[in-house]
């Protein structure tokens, strides 16, 4: 089945965006336009690649033109938070901001990778409450998603970093936010790594090891410690099938590839933005589509 994800413009229609530097690679437009048209809505998905100095007068370009939000990824996440007018209470505790809403020139901020990770989660039939949870990656996906697994009340949750007071710091944040009191940093290289991934009943990767295009290199945690009745989830959706993935199949282990995260993260904001609920097989067939056209065009 083909996706609709083209655009028609006039003077009455509706803009939103995402910005980054860069963000030609970005395959959020063909998923949020694809809504759009199956929806009948007079809205339009542009990348804007905005430098990070840039960055004020971007915000402010789009209160004066009255574009009507924009998704923000790297590397400005931290750096929109103090043009905005107000920030949701999960961007607060995390210091980033995804998604905005422009209200009439009022600028909402909020994070939505957090809530989209436990959506994706929740369509596959899983879920992280009562169970062990092992999180890699103590970066900015990696903070987000922990803060909204700890909501979920997991009995424990344990953060790996290659930069230990990153994983420290994380917890901390954890911790304070309330969401759990259970939650605690181990370093990569400590002996307790092996036992603690063996034992988890999910595994959460939130480093970008195996993102394309360097698509073969070893994942961070060994496959050895992997066993049948985990879920090893990868937020990586490019490749979908990373080298972790590949591994957890071998060793008999459910799979999350992080399409779902994607669509789903992406759904919020949709809502946001339009106040309807977003088509979510339409936007998962367009970036599956897109994702397949840019594995079969030529390489850079």
């Amino acid at each position: 089945m083909s996706i609709d994800s083209s655009v028609e413009v006039d003077g009455a229609s509706q803009v939103v965006g995402v910005i980054g530097w860069p963000v030609q690679h970005s395959l959020s437009p063909p998923m949020h336009n694809a809504a759009f048209r199956a929806l009948g809505l007079n809205w339009v998905y542009v990348a804007f690649a905005v430098p990070p100095d840039n960055v004020p007068a971007a915000i402010a370009g789009m209160q004066a033109l009255g574009l009507r939000g924009f998704n923000v990824t790297i590397p400005h996440k931290a750096a929109v938070v103090s043009h905005l007018d107000e920030i949701s209470p999960t961007s607060r505790q995390l210091g980033v901001v995804n998604t905005i809403v422009n209200a009439d020139g009022h600028l909402r901020g909020d994070s939505t990778d957090g809530a989209g990770f436990i959506r994706a989660l929740a369509e596959a039939g899983e879920g992280v409450t009562d169970n062990c949870v092992v999180l890699i990656g103590a970066g900015g996906s990696g903070r987000a998603v922990a803060l909204a697994a700890a909501q979920e009340q997991p009995e424990e949750l344990v953060i790996v970093d290659r930069t230990p007071q990153r994983a420290v710091e994380l917890a901390k944040l954890v911790r304070a936010a309330g969401g759990l009191e259970a939650v605690r940093a181990i370093a990569p290289d400590s002996p307790e790594v092996a036992r603690v991934v063996s034992s988890a009943d999910v595994i959460i990767d939130a480093t970008p090891v195996g993102m394309y295009p360097h698509t073969d290199v070893a994942p961070v945690i060994s496959p050895e410690w992997l066993r049948p009745c985990q879920l090893v989830c990868d937020l990586t959706y490019n490749p979908r099938d990373t080298v972790l993935l590949q591994a957890a199949r071998e060793a008999g282990a459910r799979i999350l590839d992080g399409t779902g995260m994607l669509v789903h993260q992406g759904a919020i904001a949709f809502e946001q933005w339009t106040g309807q609920e977003a088509p979510i097989e339409v936007m998962r067939l367009a970036l599956l589509e897109a994702l397949e056209q840019q594995d079969n065009g030529p390489k850079l």
